[in-house]
């Protein structure tokens, strides 16, 4: 049973009793379907090798950027939280350490949704029931190390337990994918899918492009020093990744931007990116047309697209230099839609055979220019609420300003883009139960009956992940 020390049983439900009442019969009815987790970081490595996690810090610390950033901006060094450099310079190793410091930490999470995720696994995963402070930091140490020595802790039964149907990874081009073969080659019945991620060979400004493009086409046995070979690269490549389960794309740009450009416009930019002179402008044009391009290899392979736009990723140079990319340090800027998918849309939006998910860090744009635009394209749906507004709040601010315009069948339920491995049950439980107290609403309101609710709270939870990412 939930401990009432980590985790109130109506947590995230409204407060009204009769609402409230709904909102829990809502959530019985979904609560126990399987996971569908359609994009994510985790690592294949460990459903390969199905061996124990190193230690608790190793866990839940140094792989989660939602851990480290929160604790980086109160000044703890990333160094002595584990987070590896790329120079190996010295970072500490010593697990017990790394979680005394995030414990005597921990009440910097107050109020936000990696509380609620870590507790969430605290109580659920591993039985604990007091909270993580400096006090308890040995203890729970001590008793989540004793579990992770189990059996019943390893990677494959921690899948098993947690419901997952399906758990799609997502690699680079350039990745060998030998984790994914070495699961397709093992015996377990897991599913665990690739997706492509086709960025560090489509991004004038990626670090190593043309080093990157030029190992693109040594993989693939194309001329990829020509825009042809290029493109033929990529439908090889996808290929390869469907061989692997991939059933999607993923595509993490700095804005929205889409093009169309005549074939020597392209071509004339694609040799001055491989030669490092494009200018912004024309490594901007580059991403967008490639979006494009990316969009027509779907109608023709059938795999979904994602675009993540409007982050600046990897905002700190210095912390970029020092640890590489992903450290948390990616933060939402302004973004326009509805002109910057135009050339897409004209090119592809009338497909209903193609399925684009779009994704968003500038929640301004919700009911302003996405909604509008996914509630009449047959080609687009929305993803929902994603890194930082992957929370109660977020979902339920998602909701307000999309529904009305697009309804529930335009969105493609949930996923938890996470690197964070016991937070994916957590991650879904707080969407599942963020949809039921907004459903709730809507039945208490006269717009829903319950019978309909029920229907679009399984919905929500289970089924439009698993239609839209053909899973």
């Amino acid at each position: 049973m939930t401990s009432p020390n980590l985790l109130d049983p109506d947590r995230l439900f409204p407060v009204e009793s009769r609402t409230r009442g709904i909102a829990r019969a809502l959530y019985e009815g979904v609560r126990g379907l399987p996971i569908i987790s359609p994009h994510g970081h985790t690592d294949p490595r460990w459903y390969a090798e199905n061996e124990r996690f190193p230690d608790p810090a190793q866990l839940f610390v140094v792989p989660d950027h939602y851990v480290f950033r929160m604790l980086c901006s109160q000044g703890v060094a990333l160094e002595d939280l584990g987070v590896p450099r790329i120079d190996g310079g010295p970072t500490e190793t010593d697990g017990r350490k790394i979680w005394r410091r995030f414990a005597e930490n921990f009440h910097f999470f107050r109020g936000t949704p990696s509380a609620m995720w870590i507790n969430h696994s605290f109580a659920e995963v591993f039985g604990l029931d007091t909270p993580l402070n400096r006090d308890t930091a040995d203890h729970h140490f001590d008793h989540i190390d004793t579990c992770l020595a189990k059996p019943e802790f390893r990677p494959r039964a921690l899948f098993e337990r947690f419901g997952i149907e399906a758990i799609a990874t997502t690699e680079s081009p350039l990745d060998d994918l030998r984790w994914h073969r070495m699961l397709a080659e093992s015996d377990w019945t897991g599913r665990v899918v690739t997706a492509y991620r086709p960025d560090a060979v489509i991004d004038p400004d990626f670090e190593g492009f043309a080093e990157n493009v030029a190992a693109f086409g040594e993989i693939t046995g194309c001329d990829t020093s020509t825009f042809n070979g290029y493109l033929e690269a990529h439908r090889r490549r996808r290929a390869y990744f469907r061989e692997f389960g991939a059933t999607s794309t993923d595509h993490g740009h700095p804005t929205a931007r889409t093009e169309d450009l005549p074939r020597n416009q392209v071509e004339a930019i694609f040799a001055r990116a491989l030669a490092g002179e494009a200018t912004a402008e024309e490594a901007d044009a580059f991403r967008g047309h490639m979006l494009t391009e990316m969009a027509r290899m779907s109608l023709e392979d059938g795999m979904v697209m994602q675009i993540h736009p409007g982050s600046v990723r990897n905002h700190s140079g210095p912390v970029m230099a020092a640890h590489g990319r992903d450290m948390g340090f990616d933060i939402p800027s302004q973004t326009n839609y509805v002109r910057a998918l135009k050339p897409l849309l004209d090119a592809v939006g009338m497909e209903k055979d193609l399925t684009i998910i779009l994704f968003t860090l500038d929640e301004t744009s919700y009911s302003r220019e996405l909604a509008p635009l996914a509630g009449v394209y047959p080609a687009l749906k929305l993803g929902p609420p994603w890194w930082f507004f992957d929370s109660a709040e977020g979902i339920r601010r998602f909701r307000e300003a999309t529904t009305e315009t697009c309804g529930f069948y335009n969105t493609v339920g949930f996923n938890d883009d996470t690197r964070a491995f016991c937070s994916i049950p957590a991650r879904h439980d707080v969407a599942r139960r963020s949809d039921c107290a907004y459903l709730a609403t809507l039945v208490a309101t006269g717009r829903l009956t319950e019978t309909e609710a029920h229907e679009v709270a399984h919905d929500l939870a289970y089924r439009l992940a698993k239609q839209a990412y053909r899973l």
